[in-house]
């Protein structure tokens, strides 16, 4: 019975990707430690990372115990998985109790994945990093696995644009991993791992087998490379105006409860 719902789901997610027709190529396998606690640094273009990252990890028979944003949690039907898969919730400007949890996960010789991005990027490249991978592995004194995905936004991303025609490709690249040196500060370790996640997604870009069918499909490109997303400065404007709304809606359903 020990982890029955992860597998469950792991099961789930394959016979759906299946049906799908998925194309999926996982490079550098072998860096993913097949024991004891790493911290997985994860670029975030879509709503499936979290699956493609998790299926790449059972491929060296680990299992992979995500920070997730809460309201993931506070829904009926994923919830209750996401608490029995040990995943961990982060409340927005209240992170503390996630990071003491996700400590505790590493102390216990698990693998956690961040996305350093925070939320999803609208331009295909990476967005600047938050603090929080480099300092659990600052803390605990274990090595960063830099992971990137490309084409899984295809399949389903923010603002629900989704590919759902059968056979798209998803590059999985595992980089090497590396552990901060002693001393080594949150934002030079954050430099460095951003530098390698970013020489990674390039490889994956570069090499990937699919390209845009006409002009209408080019969306899932990003600009540098003739594709329809966002300049970085523009999605970060779009990131800004999205947080404002998320923040209006959580302010009504906050009084809504006011007795």
């Amino acid at each position: 019975m020990h982890e029955l719902t992860y597998r469950l789901v792991i099961a789930a997610l394959r016979v759906a990707f299946a049906v799908l027709g998925l194309r999926i190529d996982v490079r550098g396998k072998e860096h993913i430690p097949v024991r004891g606690a790493a911290v997985i640094a994860a670029n975030h273009n879509g709503y499936l990372d979290f699956a493609f990252v998790g299926l790449a990890a059972t491929r060296r028979r680990r299992l992979v115990r995500f920070m997730a944003k809460e309201g993931t949690f506070d829904n009926p039907v994923s919830g209750p998985a996401m608490r029995a898969m040990r995943h961990i919730p982060v409340a927005r400007e209240q992170g503390a109790g996630a990071y003491r949890r996700a400590l505790r996960l590493l102390r216990g010789g698990e693998l956690v994945c961040v996305f350093p991005e925070g939320t999803i990027s609208r331009s295909w490249m990476l967005k600047d990093f938050l603090p929080g991978a480099a300092a659990l592995a600052i803390e605990r004194g274990v090595p960063i696995v830099p992971v990137v995905t490309w084409g899984g936004h295809r399949v389903l991303t923010v603002d629900l644009r989704r590919t759902l025609r059968r056979g798209t490709a998803v590059t999985i690249v595992v980089g090497e991993p590396f552990v901060p040196p002693a001393g080594a500060g949150v934002r030079v370790v954050s430099r460095e791992l951003r530098a390698r996640m970013a020489v990674a997604l390039g490889e994956a870009q570069e090499t990937y087998p699919q390209h845009p069918r006409d002009d209408g499909d080019r969306w899932w490109l990003p600009a540098m490379l003739g594709g329809t997303a966002p300049e970085p400065v523009v999605a970060a404007r779009l990131d800004a105006e999205a947080l404002a709304r998320s923040a209006v809606r959580a302010a009504a359903r906050a009084v809504k409860h006011i007795p």
